[in-house]
């Protein structure tokens, strides 16, 4: 399979990229996906693949909106 990344949307601080990944771990395991981040992605449904990305962005969204109308 082909790397399609044009190069946007990488994470350039190595630090931020083990935060993320943090994340995604948290995000996956309360949307009961086990052992994501050793699990196969391309064994997951679009679906599953889907929640984790679009729970850690709402999730992102939520913590701002918190921190600016505090």
């Amino acid at each position: 399979m082909a790397n399609n990344n044009t190069g946007k949307n990488q994470i350039q601080i190595p630090e931020a990229k083990k935060a993320m990944e943090q994340f995604k771990m948290e995000v996956a395991n309360e949307l009961g996906i086990a052992n994501y981040d050793t699990v196969d992605k391309g064994n997951l449904t679009a679906r599953q693949n889907g929640y984790v990305g679009g729970n850690m962005v709402k999730k992102m969204i939520q913590t701002i909106e918190q921190q600016n109308f505090k």
